[in-house]
């Protein structure tokens, strides 16, 4: 079996614990150098440790391979610019960027705090987009130089946030909010010689156990494992891979499937400007002949799941 990162250097973010950590040594496994991102932060965000990112750069090195520690807040812009500045300098380039830190602060809407709203937006949009930016400008100035430039950028989106949640207001909003980033960037970022995709992940983790309550660890193959999500992410990266950007993909267990996004519907033009009332037939036929929104899972309500 090939090696799909061999000799890649690769920045995986929130790379500590849980699908994070899969990245990161799936990626080691694959022969990449490994820039092992993470605050060490609880689930809601607060605290920090280097611990937990040490010992996946600790794994990593067990297994033969390249790693180190960062713990860099990546919603910090001069922060982010220096790791991707770090990363560099420590292993001589930088190939792919893996967007995956986040944290929970949910609340439904009438009893979110501005700061609970806030905490997450900034951890996980501006968290995705200092990176993005500093490794985006790093790749085109490799561009303008005359560099051969083969380079990949995995986001992490959400179900909350492409098809809807009650209760995560916050995280889903910038999780859809990643989505179009991914969307915008492939197309602002190919001339460069560089993709970027999505990944909407549905995994057991520590962001998740308290949505699942008394489960059991399955005997076999484990639907839920943070580990099944990895193998699309290190071949988004791969040269493999050079061809697809600018999409979204659902992960969950042995499932791939592509997430497709706003699309225009149903349509009725007047040739002129509507005036309001009349406007009661019209909406609702349209409604009619468009097709419902999906539920979480990305299933639309008649479809069988």
């Amino acid at each position: 079996m090939s090696a799909l990162a061999d000799g890649r250097v690769v920045i995986v973010t929130g790379a500590a614990r849980g699908i994070g950590r899969e990245h990161a040594l799936a990626f080691a496994r694959h022969g990449a150098r490994v820039v092992v991102n993470d605050l060490g932060a609880e689930v809601d965000g607060t605290g920090s440790s280097a611990g937990p990112a040490g010992e996946v750069v600790e794994e990593i090195r067990a297994m033969g391979g390249e790693a180190v520690a960062d713990g860099t807040d990546v919603s910090d812009f001069e922060a982010a610019r220096r790791m991707v500045e770090s990363a560099v300098e420590r292993f001589g380039d930088l190939h792919v960027l893996v967007n995956n830190a986040g944290i929970l602060r949910d609340r439904m809407l009438v009893n979110m705090t501005a700061d609970e709203w806030d905490d997450v937006v900034r951890v996980h949009l501006r968290g995705t987009f200092a990176p993005l930016r500093h490794a985006a400008a790093y790749w085109r100035e490799r561009h303008k130089a005359g560099h051969a430039v083969d380079a990949r950028v995995v986001n992490t989106s959400s179900s909350s946030g492409i098809y809807g949640n009650p209760g995560q207001g916050n995280y889903g909003a910038a999780k859809a909010g990643i989505a179009s980033l991914t969307v915008i960037a492939a197309r602002e970022l190919r001339r460069y010689g560089v993709t970027v995709n999505a990944v909407a992940p549905a995994a057991l983790t520590r962001m998740t156990e308290n949505l699942i309550s008394g489960r059991e660890r399955p005997e076999g193959f484990d639907q839920a494992d943070p580990g099944n999500i990895a193998p699309l992410v290190v071949w988004l990266a791969s040269p493999e891979a050079r061809d697809v950007t600018g999409r979204v993909f659902n992960v969950r267990g042995g499932t791939i499937s592509v997430a497709e996004g706003w699309r225009a519907g149903p349509s009725a033009d007047k040739g002129a400007r509507w005036e309001p009332h009349e406007l009661g037939d019209v909406v609702p036929a349209l409604l009619a002949k468009a097709r419902p929104n999906v539920l979480t899972d990305g299933v639309t309500p008649e479809e069988p799941k």
